[in-house]
């Protein structure tokens, strides 16, 4: 049996890539990639030449199985999405999945995320944290899903794109506009901005800007449940 590597890989500033990550870069026999060309552009930055295959979340069962070969033939593999963490609203589990199931051993080498870059600097979280990633693309599905994850009264964390930015934030403003809402564009990136407020103020401030450029991840703040809302579950 061989080894797969989960490698988390830089979320916008290559300064944040880890001594463990590029030594196993270095060491595999092949790497694997969300988007070949995009991981290429990180090797030749490392100056790693290695082997590389293709592992899109449109084809990562079958994609999985050219790998699982390449275990079985005792070659190591190291496997990195476009940006951050594999497994985190990025293609990755599957291939875990699959490898350890073929009998394989799976590594996580950890590394940078967008999810625990935010939460780091919003300044709460509270015991339980809820991380969705993106919400569906489509307003009532959105909104459906919203108000069932800030009825929990848990911290929430998502992603979103520069195009619906907006209007995630509308509508966290019309479904419970108190909560106090952290917002980071572009992080680790040079054009990092985090910014805090109601969802209400924060929709302003992006709407107002003639465009909206960047990844976004937002952080909306839990509420204390109420001593009777506890003792109620106990009825």
């Amino acid at each position: 049996m061989s080894t797969l590597f989960i490698v988390g890989t830089p979320i916008g500033n290559l300064g944040d890539i880890t001594f463990r990550a590029v030594e196993t870069f270095k060491s595999v026999n092949v790497i694997a990639a969300e988007d070949t060309r995009h991981t290429l552009q990180l090797l030749n930055h490392l100056e790693i030449t290695k082997p590389l295959i293709s592992c899109r979340s449109q084809n990562e069962e079958f994609a999985s199985q050219k790998i699982i070969k390449l275990l079985d033939e005792g070659q190591t593999v190291a496997y990195a999405s476009d940006a951050g963490t594999p497994g985190i609203s990025d293609p990755g589990a599957v291939l875990a999945g699959l490898a350890r199931k073929a009998g394989h051993t799976v590594v996580p080498i950890p590394g940078p995320s967008a999810f625990a870059s935010l939460v780091s600097v919003a300044g709460a979280g509270g015991k339980t944290l809820i991380f969705e990633g993106f919400l569906s693309p489509k307003p009532g599905r959105r909104r459906s899903r919203l108000r069932e994850l800030l009825a929990t009264g848990d911290a929430i964390v998502l992603y979103e794109s520069p195009f619906r930015i907006v209007k995630l934030l509308v509508d966290i403003a019309e479904i419970d506009g108190t909560r106090r809402v952290v917002v980071g564009r572009e992080l680790t990136k040079l054009h990092e901005e985090i910014v805090e407020g109601t969802a209400e103020e924060i929709r302003d401030d992006f709407a107002n800007r003639d465009k909206v450029l960047g990844e976004f991840a937002v952080f909306i703040s839990g509420v204390k449940k109420s001593k009777l809302s506890d003792e109620s579950t106990d009825i």
